[in-house]
């Protein structure tokens, strides 16, 4: 089967403990060390499967081969869908049986990672997470007092929308946050608004 790491934890010596992003289960597994094991790291879409045994509680991960991306030697590419990537862990560490959702999600985005800004497919794609969850806020009212947003918007965590003086922050543009919310496009956005999005979007899931 095929998954995305989401999380490596160290555990005795060089094991680890990876957690991965298959079609429709998020998997938790032991890999022991070995020389001649296939490398792993957060963000890798790898080929593997889970051994199970009766006499411990985690399954073992087993026959890894790295499917690398055409991008994966382009550092500050790969360090952004490393980041990305990771912020999935701690929104689906609860979970076991997944929705494809996510695995197909993550397929997308790599497929065309090379070809755009790496940051503005993170936020399109998390616009399409938040929309598929029910949480995507598109009525434009602030989340602290409430009142509507007519313009100075700006996003906090989760992508709730507020006004800019609310939270003292530097405001977006409105009408290009509206065309994100509404078509899953950024744009209309500039780079120096697709930078602070990301930072927003770095506050997690």
């Amino acid at each position: 089967m095929q998954g995305y790491i989401i999380k490596v934890t160290k555990a005795r010596e060089e094991d680890v403990i990876v957690t991965i992003i298959a079609k429709d289960t998020l998997y938790t597994l032991y890999r022991f060390y070995g020389a001649r094991h296939s490398q792993i790291n957060l963000g890798f879409k790898i080929d593997f499967e889970a051994e199970s045994n009766a006499k411990v509680s985690i399954s073992r991960l087993r026959k890894v081969m790295h499917l690398g991306f055409p991008w994966i030697t382009d550092r500050p590419r790969l360090f952004v869908w490393q980041q990305f990537t990771g912020l999935f862990y701690k929104h689906l560490q609860d979970s076991e049986d997944l929705d494809p959702f996510y695995f197909n999600l993550l397929e997308v985005a790599s497929s065309i990672w090379k070809i755009e800004n790496p940051k503005r497919i993170a936020i399109e794609s998390y616009v399409k997470l938040l929309n598929f969850e029910g949480r995507l806020h598109t009525d434009m009212h602030c989340f602290f007092c409430e009142g509507e947003i007519k313009e100075k918007v700006t996003l906090i965590r989760a992508f709730l929308p507020a006004h800019a003086e609310c939270i003292h922050a530097i405001p977006l543009d409105i009408k290009a946050i509206q065309e994100l919310f509404t078509t899953g496009s950024s744009l209309f956005l500039d780079d120096k608004e697709i930078e602070r999005i990301w930072h927003v979007l770095l506050e997690g899931f």
